[in-house]
């Protein structure tokens, strides 16, 4: 490495020589990483859990292509296009619809950073992990939260809802359409329409339903909707995206104060994923790649029309512990599934049939390795 930089400093000047040589004089106190010295090495997994899922063979391919700047052209036709997708995958007209450099949990935080104010009333329905995890977060922003608890399993009504809603007053409602950590599917028709009667925006997690499940975010009157890349795409995690209606854009451009973090606020994203109509400005450095990524998961959603359902739970069987039989899977068929997730915990197992891997051949197979598993695996006497 030295010698190349040394053949650098030729071109680059008196200023880089002189810094080539004064690293190359200083004893390095940590030396490099044996690991580092050595092919990197990937075990091959059908991933059967909630989430990620397999990469198709189109996707893995956009990973490998060249960076491009984030303020090319070329990059900006590649963010209007996965634009298009979204709102395709989502149902929306919505122009301030974008993507957010981070995990579908960024994208919950970016909803609530923009949308709460401190004071606000947030009615939040918790009946899995990602309603504990808005309520925490809708705390942190000084709102006045109100869960709506249920057991793992269970779902909400409308009746149940309209109570929240006249109780508290709420300025926004959280529902968790596909909440993974229990295999729920909230029934979504009829709440949107039930919010804005009551002057409430309606926010849905939709990252471990949209693509595999019907949802229609204009239809149903959904205000703020944001899923993420890893799941029904097939695309690598890393990246989210979301959609606001325009009483969500009116109450974000209507803050008192900014959101309390640069790196989420709408208005500087939706500048720079072209929703505002004015000439885009950098705000940060994208993951080129990840988006090429993203593109082509769209593109295959757009191309094979919407697909299965996507997390099913299945009760750990008395006596079993469900770390042994996710254990067995991926020691003995490379099949990874997975236990349960915050109140689901040791409850259940998750298994994910997610996009490509939505196959009648990994139905079967995932069935006979979990008969297999519980042939071999120790069991408690009750």
């Amino acid at each position: 490495m030295f010698q190349a930089l040394a053949k650098a400093s030729a071109t680059l000047g008196p200023r880089a020589a002189g810094w080539v040589r004064t690293m190359a004089s200083h004893q390095l106190l940590v030396a490099p990483p044996k690991a580092l010295l050595k092919p990197l090495s990937v075990p091959t997994r059908l991933l059967l859990g909630p989430g990620p899922a397999n990469l198709p063979p189109r996707t893995m391919a956009a990973g490998g292509l060249q960076v491009i700047g984030p303020m090319h052209k070329e990059m900006y036709q590649i963010m209007d296009e996965i634009k298009e997708g979204i709102q395709y995958l989502f149902q929306t007209r919505n122009p301030l619809t974008l993507v957010i450099s981070g995990s579908g949990h960024c994208a919950l935080e970016a909803a609530l950073i923009n949308v709460l104010e401190p004071g606000d009333s947030f009615l939040v329905g918790v009946n899995g992990i990602w309603g504990q995890r808005a309520a925490d977060i809708g705390e942190r922003l000084g709102a006045r939260v109100h869960p709506m608890t249920k057991d793992p399993g269970g779902h909400f009504t409308l009746q149940e809802v309209e109570e929240g809603l006249a109780q508290h007053k709420p300025v926004l409602l959280f529902l968790t359409h596909g909440e993974s950590s229990s295999g729920v599917l909230q029934p979504l028709d009829g709440f949107g329409e039930l919010c804005h009667r009551y002057k409430c925006l309606l926010l849905v997690d939709s990252v471990a339903s949209v693509g595999g499940t019907p949802l229609y975010m204009d239809q149903q009157g959904i205000d703020i909707l944001y899923s993420s890349s890893q799941k029904v795409l097939n695309a690598p995690p890393g990246t989210s995206f979301l959609s606001f209606s325009d009483p969500a854009k009116n109450k974000i451009y209507s803050r008192k104060k900014k959101p309390s973090s640069f790196y989420l606020d709408i208005k500087y994203l939706a500048n720079f994923w072209g929703c505002d109509g004015q000439p885009r400005m950098y705000h940060h450095t994208p993951p080129v790649i990840s988006l090429y990524s993203l593109r082509e998961g769209l593109a295959l959603l757009a191309e094979q029309a919407l697909r299965l359902p996507t997390v099913t739970t299945v009760a750990v069987p008395a006596g079993y512990d469900w770390r042994d039989i996710v254990s067995y899977l991926i020691d003995r068929f490379g099949i990874e599934i997975m236990g349960g997730l915050g109140p689901s915990t040791g409850k259940v197992l998750r298994i994910g049939l997610m996009g490509c891997n939505a196959t009648r051949e990994n139905v079967d197979l995932v069935i006979e390795a979990l008969r297999e598993a519980l042939q071999h695996c120790p069991k408690k006497k009750l």
